[in-house]
């Protein structure tokens, strides 16, 4: 399994049943190097909904109780088990990433730090236990994925900003209450 994208490339691999295994090795390292509870961490993005193509990167969504509680300490326990802080502005989200190596040209897991039981915590749950629990949703999902790469549009942004309709009407059913 090669895990792995360049800055603002997009690609897409088959899914492959050793991203749950990855995603479990690096929850025990974090949780080995920070105060972080098991229920606090957990696989999300298109490598944890089964079955589909996706980018070769594990998404780790991790709640925290408060932002402003998060010290030094918290964010060198992090790097300990390779993720290194971002400059990546978000609302209510701090990113952090894990690189292959010394260069930091290849990133191969995203951490995406939000408040715990909050709006982003509930939605990037929900976007994945939705996408496992249907079937004919996931392969739509699959489908638009690919059709990005047949536009004239590149790069990250645009393959963010190419899905963010779908992303939306799946966190509109989680307001609904809608699985």
């Amino acid at each position: 399994m090669k895990l792995g994208l360049k800055k603002n490339e997009v690609v897409l691999v088959p899914h492959e049943a050793g991203w749950k295994r990855e995603f479990a090795e690096t929850k025990r390292k974090i949780m080995g190097h920070t105060n972080l509870q098991s229920y606090q961490i957990e696989h999300i993005g298109s490598t944890s909904i089964e079955g589909i193509s996706a980018k070769p990167v594990i998404d780790i969504v991790i709640g925290v109780e408060n932002f402003n509680l998060l010290d030094k300490a918290f964010f060198i326990g992090l790097k300990e088990a390779g993720f290194y802080r971002l400059q990546v502005e978000r609302p209510d989200e701090i990113v952090c990433a894990k690189f292959t190596d010394a260069s930091f040209e290849t990133k191969t897991h995203f951490i995406h730090l939000v408040e715990f039981n909050k709006a982003k915590w509930h939605q990037m749950r929900f976007f994945r236990d939705y996408l496992n629990a249907n079937e004919a949703v996931k392969k739509e999902y699959e489908a638009l994925k690919n059709e990005f790469f047949s536009t004239n549009m590149q790069g990250i942004a645009d393959y963010t900003t190419y899905k963010e309709q779908f992303v939306q009407s799946i966190f509109k059913k989680l307001s609904e209450g809608i699985l």
